[in-house]
């Protein structure tokens, strides 16, 4: 039997932090599907489509890896795939508070699926999307040493596309 896992999140961006979350697992699992969750009600700093393409783009060495957005509970997602994991990347303490509660409700909805918590590498323990977006917002990319900068904390594959869209 295949082993399959989801890895959900916004990624808005990727980061780099991701990519080696995605990485791990891809040497876990037999099929790691890349799930770009969709939350209405979420402002987004990248488009659906756009958010999509960075994850394809990032990903594309990993030949067991997939990438969707759903828009419904992650568990109604894994079922649909037959995945009975779910991956999870860790940073810290709070990471750690916020998910097992994820974890907790997701093994209610679906008993079948496990939840795989991954620590993050030190290298990427302060990376986080939303430190990217913040980043972005006060102009890091205006020189070629901040489009440097960025690729410390983005894919290299997808600093192009981050700086069309800003």
């Amino acid at each position: 039997m295949q082993k399959i896992a989801v890895f959900a999140g916004s990624f808005d961006p990727f980061t780099v932090g991701h990519l080696d979350i995605v990485k791990r697992a891809s040497a876990l699992f037999d099929e790691v599907w890349v799930l770009l969750a969709v939350n209405v009600s979420k402002r987004y700093m990248f488009s659906e489509e756009t958010r999509l393409e960075m994850v394809r783009k990032a990903v594309a060495q990993f030949t067991n890896v997939k990438v969707d957005s759903f828009d419904g509970l992650t568990v109604d997602f894994a079922k649909r795939v037959g995945a009975k994991f779910l991956v999870r990347g860790i940073r810290n303490a709070a990471d750690v508070d916020y998910e097992q509660t994820v974890a907790w409700n997701n093994k209610m909805l679906c008993s079948e699926c496990e939840t795989v918590f991954l620590s993050s590498a030190p290298e990427h323990l302060m990376i986080s999307s939303t430190v990217v977006r913040e980043l972005l917002k006060a102009g890091i990319a205006k020189d070629e040493e901040g489009r440097k900068l960025l690729a410390k904390y983005v894919p290299e594959s997808i600093v192009p596309m981050i700086l069309a869209g800003v």
